[in-house]
């Protein structure tokens, strides 16, 4: 007859389960394992000795409010010769006597979230489950030890911003494994509208990360339920702070956490991305950040943006808009809702632009449908196929109330990239998401999604031809030169009207003021000739009108007298900032004070009040942003120069994260690779 064991008490053996189940930076003082890998405990015996054969122990693991073995939300186990990984068992590793290691392993399919364990009739433990993706049954797993290295457990990475003719570095402090941050994760799942309304369907239904991915799409922005940031593209940032203003993901969900859930004020693309990308990766969901540059928002699924221009190629603002760049994310998993073919990178886009389902949330949805041109797959493919394949149509609105079509050569889906897996090189992943331009596969792919404008679309104007060129050298502070190049590739002598303007334009392509114009009635060009009109920008004009995305639209349109033509070229210019100069005093060692001296030099004609410094990094600061205000005004051509220290807690490379803020910079972004010794 079966004996069950009699439990006193019992080591939950976190340091060792967490090291071995990659969780111990989350800390080791509770038990964080990953679903599919067996974890140790230590039970110590109030009476009597284990005997393998005669003793039981009745094992019952659930999670949720309402667990059900139905919903899978429970399981009932007992021991077994050996562990099968395939399901939730237990077995003893150790010889009979009054101390046993018991072995347990999760399914590989088991829902995440907080468990209950309950050992017999005396023994209760807890811990936390996580996705695997080191395990091969697990949905998310990943069979490469550096790409799980970059887009599970690296706590830093780049984001892309600027624009596809100049992309930016920004750095980033993901923070997943940061004292608390794994808490606020699942908060966010506790709090999701379907959760409220049905918890026990909720947490089966995170057994599934294609789910799980749902919900934190429409969890990081706050449109439709408790969730996490508040958007906001316009009119200032009153009653909170600038999304430049963010160097992480730590503070911000550290603020909602402790704001009882209310949104935090404000966030971007790039920040809604970043922070969907931390609880990703806290959670063991394989995620990056991706930007796509020239990125469609098309509102009515025709995968056309129409766009509206006056008779002198100034913008009219229409709904539908061509962002200068938007950052979404990408979770690995399979699909098995749909063909193997399918399984990888999947885009899922957190920033609030349409409703899915009723509900302000995009994806996930394979890439690979994106590239192939299949729109029925769930979830939002139209969207997102339009955000990389819209075609762009330019309309002029005449004075008289006529209209005409413009020729144009803008394209969408430019140079899509990501953080390079090991180093802050850029990744191009167009590629991924389509086939190249002109090729047989992407008309394939344009006729499967019924793309009939990217099908129908003519070969540019050969006549004349109009491109816009730039210097080399466009630092916020400068004067410098723009230039209109038209060429003349008839054979006869053509007569135009060149105009050529600039305004300022923020990231999503809202337009602000004229920061210069040149409107030239009679441009006169022999067969085969070319001609260049500068367009000088100056500082003491464009300075007070550019917004902290440092964006200048540059637009010039060609009426052709002769034949009435129009054709436009538009081309967005970014202005670098001054450089950030990071210099680490001593020998940086675990638990030993660092000091790093950092300067940034003022380029402007003018002096920079109300300086501030910044620093922030995982496992560099201990979890807080470090701020260094300066006391005095930097003069025109001087430095900012600050010391600043901080404490390293764990070996290895990490990125030190900084911010300067002023009257005149708005929070220009640098960073350094600090490899900390033990």
């Amino acid at each position: 007859m079966a004996q069950a064991l009699d439990i006193d008490n019992w080591n939950l053996e976190c340091e060792f389960n967490n090291t071995d189940h990659r969780t111990d930076l989350n800390g080791v003082d509770c038990l964080i394992v990953r679903r599919g890998q067996p974890f140790t405990i230590s039970l110590y015996l109030r009476s009597g000795n284990y005997q393998p054969g005669v003793s039981s122990l009745d094992c019952v693991a659930e999670t949720g409010p309402q667990p059900s073995e139905q919903y899978g939300t429970r399981a009932s186990f007992g021991l077994s010769a050996n562990i099968d990984t395939s399901r939730w068992s237990a077995t003893v590793m150790s010889p009979p006597g009054d101390m046993v290691a018991l072995s347990i392993c999760s399914a590989p399919d088991a829902p995440i979230g907080r468990y209950n364990l309950t050992l017999g009739r005396s023994g209760r433990i807890e811990f936390v489950l996580l996705f695997n993706p080191w395990c091969p049954g697990d949905a998310v797993y990943m069979d490469n030890e550096k790409n799980l290295e970059e887009y599970v457990l690296s706590q830093d990475g780049i984001i892309f911003r600027g624009n596809y003719k100049h992309p930016i570095s920004t750095p980033w402090n993901f923070g997943q494994f940061e004292s608390g941050i794994l808490d606020v994760c699942l908060r966010i799942l506790d709090m999701n509208p379907k959760c409220l309304k049905n918890p026990g369907k909720d947490c089966s239904g995170r057994r599934n990360p294609i789910y799980v991915s749902r919900v934190i799409s429409a969890m990081v922005n706050c449109n439709d339920d408790k969730g996490v940031l508040l958007g906001k593209w316009t009119d200032g940032y009153e009653g909170g702070v600038s999304p430049m203003f963010w160097k992480g993901s730590v503070e911000i969900l550290r603020n909602w956490d402790t704001q009882a859930c209310q949104p935090v004020r404000y966030g971007q693309c790039w920040v809604f991305a970043a922070v969907a990308c931390s609880v990703s990766r806290a959670l063991g969901i394989p995620c990056r950040v991706v930007t796509n540059y020239l990125s469609a928002h098309d509102n009515n699924s025709n995968l056309v943006i129409e766009r509206y221009i006056n008779e002198n190629g100034e913008p009219i603002q229409s709904g539908e808009m061509i962002w200068n760049y938007h950052c979404w994310v990408e979770n690995w998993m399979t699909r098995p809702d749909l063909t193997s073919e399918f399984n990888g990178w999947q885009a899922s886009d957190p920033t609030p632009q349409e409703k899915s389902e009723g509900v302000y949330c995009c994806g996930p949805v394979p890439v690979r449908a994106i590239k192939q041109g299949e729109l029925m797959f769930k979830y939002d493919a139209p969207f997102v196929f339009a955000e990389v394949n819209a075609d762009v149509i330019t309309i002029m609105k005449k004075k008289d109330g006529g209209t005409s079509t413009v020729t144009t050569t803008t394209v969408v889906g430019q140079k899509i990239s990501t953080k390079s897996v090991g180093s802050d090189a850029r990744e191009d992943i167009t590629h991924l998401y389509k086939y190249p331009e002109g090729s047989d596969e992407e008309r394939e792919a344009f006729k499967k999604a019924n793309h009939q404008n990217k099908l129908l679309h003519q070969q540019e104007n050969q006549g004349l031809h109009l491109t816009i060129g730039v210097t080399s050298d466009m630092r916020k502070g400068c004067d410098f030169d723009v230039f209109a190049v038209v060429t003349n590739n008839t054979q006869s002598e053509k007569k135009c009207r060149l105009v050529f303007g600039s305004c300022a334009v923020s990231y999503n392509g809202s337009l602000g003021g004229n920061c210069g114009f040149k409107d030239l009635l009679n441009v006169e060009l022999a067969p085969g000739a070319e001609r260049r009109v500068s367009l000088r920008l100056n500082y003491s004009k464009y300075g007070g009108l550019i917004t902290e995305d440092n964006l200048i639209r540059l637009a010039a349109l060609l009426l052709d007298y002769s034949t009435s033509e129009s054709t436009l070229a538009v081309r967005n210019i970014v202005l670098d900032n001054p450089e950030i100069k990071v210099r680490i005093l001593g020998e940086p060692k675990e638990n030993r004070k660092l000091a790093a001296e950092i300067t940034l030099h003022n380029p402007l004609p003018e002096p920079l009040e109300n300086c501030c410094f910044s620093i922030e990094g995982a496992n560099l600061t201990g979890g807080r942003v470090v701020s260094e205000r300066l006391g005095s005004s930097v003069g025109p051509g001087e430095d900012a120069k600050v010391k600043m220290y901080f404490t390293p807690t764990h070996s290895g490379l990490r990125k030190l994260v900084v911010d300067f803020d002023s009257n005149k910079f708005c929070h220009v972004k640098g960073y350094r690779n600090v490899i900390i010794g033990k």
